[in-house]
């Protein structure tokens, strides 16, 4: 069954590439370009894991994550936090988020993060 990877992000160009990357390796994508009304497009989503970014409006990708982790739903998911932000790891951490990447990345590398994400190898044959 493929895993849903939801996507916050207002740059329609990463939200382009990752959802053609992301679906090409196995993942179902669902994208947002703002965190209005977070919680009801996650409960709507219903996603494995979260890709946040740090500027998304109008809340931003701390306020957002941790109202996520509010949850008690939220509380299982995983938050994959991005940015371009060299403080990566510190805006991650106040978040509440489960992991982190930083802009530009590898996109191998975002496949595999939300793979471990998942708690599996997605598209893998067993």
């Amino acid at each position: 069954m493929k895993k849903k990877v939801l996507i916050f992000d207002d740059d329609a160009d990463i939200l382009e590439v990752c959802s053609i990357v992301l679906a090409s390796n196995g993942f179902e994508v669902a994208t947002q370009g703002n965190c209005e009304d977070l919680l009801q497009k996650v409960r709507d989503c219903a996603p494995d894991v979260v890709l946040m970014d740090n500027k998304i409006p109008p809340l931003g990708g701390i306020a957002s994550t941790r109202e996520i982790k509010s949850t008690p739903a939220g509380r299982r998911l995983p938050v994959v936090y991005f940015s371009a932000n060299q403080d990566i790891a510190r805006l991650a951490a106040e978040a509440g988020a489960d992991f982190y990447i930083e802009k530009p990345f590898d996109l191998d590398d975002l496949v595999f993060l939300l793979q471990q994400a998942c708690g599996e190898m997605v598209g893998q044959q067993s």
